[in-house]
């Protein structure tokens, strides 16, 4: 009786323990990503339901010499790497590493911007240096002569940059945002790179540190601000209505068939227009008439020479070219005459502008003024006037 019921306390201890099928193994490995940059953090995850050896505790596997783990580069490797249990049931083991690159000048100043190690042994204390084009594998010794392999490609990238609008207002800040994975050098801190930018109005322009958006992320935001009346400084461009405004990026962390040493300089560009409605830019002051001598007319009379005098004002706080233009047209909406005067203005300031006219016929004649940007774009900077006047 008494060794049945010692029989009794044994059984349910015994059935409790999950012995690993070794003629069935099954651990499958995955990553969090299909594919990795050269200093990226990597996430691993195995399914072993049957090393969950004690359904009380969080297991570990990997951290021994009959089953280790071994996670490896071509040239580098961290032996018997323990991953440990997501729960105490669950039989899914984590565990992750930092890859930690080569020695490279990764943006250019002429420093090492890496620290390649190989140190660690799990589940979040890893540290494995790698190639710019490798591959990180992932084995599993499950039994003897049993073991589960899987693997995934280290590769650079070709950085991208772009600005969030294709056409930003003059009193707008400006924002481009850079992508290059290879510049995650720091997977748990925010990184950052710099963005060169110019505009047609000053071409030597300003050099900006964009910030990664997030820890791990490879994207990077700069932002400035735009100014007509300042020189560029700081994180501040002067660019007027009109210019283009550039960004430009210095990739070093190339992939093949580029060198380890190569750059590529990525460029992108938006249009700045004004705030200020166009027709809104100068105004147009109507036209007055006068003598060759300069005085005031209150009468006309054929072929004698009038003095068309009309005015502009800039109404911006910055320079504005325009083109001011006559047009004269006689009771049968016949062009007589045409001209145009092309000039540019300083901020507030004020233009008289004229041209002379001797009409040939007695009537009735419209005098309208145009104010544009050009005679090509055409673009209205002020409203038109229109003055009808009579010939003697």
């Amino acid at each position: 009786m008494l060794d049945f019921l010692v029989l009794l306390f044994i059984l349910p201890f015994v059935s409790a323990q999950e012995i690993p099928d070794y003629d069935k193994p099954y651990a499958p490995i995955f990553f969090d990503k299909p594919i990795y940059s050269w200093t990226d953090k990597i996430n691993i995850k195995i399914i072993a339901p049957s090393w969950n050896a004690d359904s009380d505790l969080i297991d570990s596997i990997g951290d021994d010499n009959q089953n280790p783990i071994k996670i490896s580069t071509r040239s580098n490797s961290l032996e018997q790497y323990r991953l440990t249990e997501t729960d105490v049931r669950s039989g899914i083991f984590t565990g992750e590493i930092i890859l930690t690159g080569f020695l490279h000048d990764a943006n250019g100043d002429g420093d090492f911007d890496t620290n390649p190690r190989t140190i660690g042994n799990g589940p979040t204390n890893g540290f494995l240096e790698v190639e710019r084009d490798s591959a990180i594998t992932v084995s599993f010794e499950f039994a003897d002569g049993v073991v589960l392999t899987e693997s995934v490609p280290i590769t650079w990238n070709v950085g991208t940059i772009q600005f969030s609008k294709n056409v930003s207002l003059s009193d707008d800040s400006v924002t481009v945002r850079v992508v290059d994975l290879d510049m995650n050098l720091n997977p748990e801190s925010l990184d950052h790179v710099s963005v060169e930018f110019f505009s047609d109005s000053d071409v030597g322009g300003i050099t900006v540190n964009a910030v990664e958006v997030s820890e791990d992320s490879g994207a990077f935001i700069a932002t400035i601000t735009l100014s007509q009346t300042m020189s560029s400084s700081g994180s501040r461009l002067y660019a007027i209505p009109g210019d283009e405004i550039f960004a430009k990026y210095d990739d070093h962390t190339l992939p093949k068939p580029h060198s380890i040493s190569d750059d590529l300089e990525i460029q992108t560009s938006t249009i700045i227009t004004s705030s200020i409605p166009p027709t809104e830019r100068l105004g147009n002051i109507p036209i007055t008439f006068s003598n060759s001598l300069g005085n005031p007319l209150l009468s006309f009379s054929s072929n004698n020479p009038i003095q068309v005098v009309g005015t502009v004002i800039n109404q911006q706080q910055y320079t504005q070219n325009f083109v001011y233009l006559f047009q004269i047209k006689n009771s049968t909406n016949l062009v007589e005459s045409i001209s145009w005067i092309q000039g540019e203005l300083s901020a507030k300031q004020s233009l008289d502008v004229s041209q002379s006219w001797i009409p040939k016929k007695s009537g009735t004649y419209k005098i309208q003024t145009f104010v544009w940007d050009s005679l090509g774009n055409s673009t209205p900077l002020a409203p038109q006037t229109s003055t009808l006047i009579t010939i003697e």
